[in-house]
């Protein structure tokens, strides 16, 4: 199992230095993959120039959007903002797309929040056919060229989904699936795995989904409020009640249990995990990876 690490891109005490310290050390290994989330409403560095600047900052960790709100973007935009960090990463780019579920963010862009999953599949079929082609066809102006040419022939996409009919749609086009558990539960993630590959196979997919799972952890002094803190905020969006709930029922706030959970999703069959960090402290970094190392799992 690959194991993958998100930049703290909620953090306000992120600046420039901070950032170049958690690319630079995660590059370092033993992280498969760098990501960055995307979020509009509340305090957050922008995505795409976040994994632009990891991009450059790096030469060996994949470079992964986490996830694009894809329908919040107009297609060929998206396509050539990829097919550009695909460029800057020197095919580095693995990207995770979804709908999201925070209807303020698309508000405020001016997107609509209907149809968005029909939306979406449109979406991934043009963005292709732009990689594909370079081209893209429009009733205003025809075939028109759009670059650049991505350095990798396929760009792979993951699909940020966990419903079930979210997830049949995904497995019309997605390489697989990223099901995040919150607090890295095993069996809800062997859940969401088992249901991706349901789909698949009714879908009459030959291959099985690469699976990626993750969740939110801290491991810096005082962790156990860091976290919690962390996940009521992430969450306050969607009721008081439901993130007080659920920020008081994380527990990956010490070395043995993160190590734990890590183990129990590679047991699971996970092909991938995204660790979160709960802060933007680079301790959070470097315990993590001692932690991996002495344990032997990276």
């Amino acid at each position: 199992m690959k194991i993958s690490l998100c930049l703290p891109y909620m953090e306000k005490e992120l600046d420039r230095s901070r950032i170049l310290q958690w690319c630079k050390r995660a590059d370092e290994g033993p992280f498969h993959a760098i990501s960055c989330g995307e979020r509009i409403t509340g305090y957050t560095l922008e995505m795409r120039n976040m994994l632009a600047f990891a991009a450059a900052a790096t030469e060996r960790v994949r470079i992964v959007p986490s996830l694009y709100v894809l329908p919040m973007h107009n297609a060929v935009w998206a396509a050539k903002e990829i097919a550009t960090l695909d460029v800057l990463s020197g095919g580095r780019v693995s990207v995770v797309v979804g709908v999201g579920g925070r209807e303020a963010d698309y508000n405020t862009v001016g997107a609509s929040f209907t149809r968005r999953h029909q939306r979406m599949d449109q979406q991934i079929a043009e963005m292709r056919s732009i990689w594909q082609s370079g081209y893209h066809d429009s009733e205003q102006d025809g075939r028109v060229e759009v670059g650049p040419t991505p350095v990798q022939q396929h760009i792979p996409i993951l699909a940020g989904v966990m419903g079930e009919k979210p997830m049949a749609r995904a497995a019309e086009w997605a390489d697989g699936v990223y099901a995040f558990a919150m607090d890295g539960d095993a069996s809800l993630t062997r859940h969401f795995k088992r249901m991706a590959e349901q789909k698949w196979q009714q879908a009459g997919r030959q291959q099985s989904p690469y699976f990626a799972g993750g969740f939110w952890f801290s491991l810096v002094p005082g962790s156990e409020q860091i976290l919690q803190n962390y996940v009521y905020h992430y969450l306050l969006t969607f009721g008081e009640e439901q993130a007080k709930q659920t920020a008081q029922s994380m527990t990956r706030h010490s070395n043995e249990a993160v190590a734990i959970a890590v183990e129990a999703l590679a047991e699971v069959g996970c092909d991938e995990l995204f660790m979160v960090p709960a802060s933007a402290e680079v301790a959070e970094l470097e315990q993590l990876q001692t932690l991996l190392q002495r344990a032997g799992i990276a």
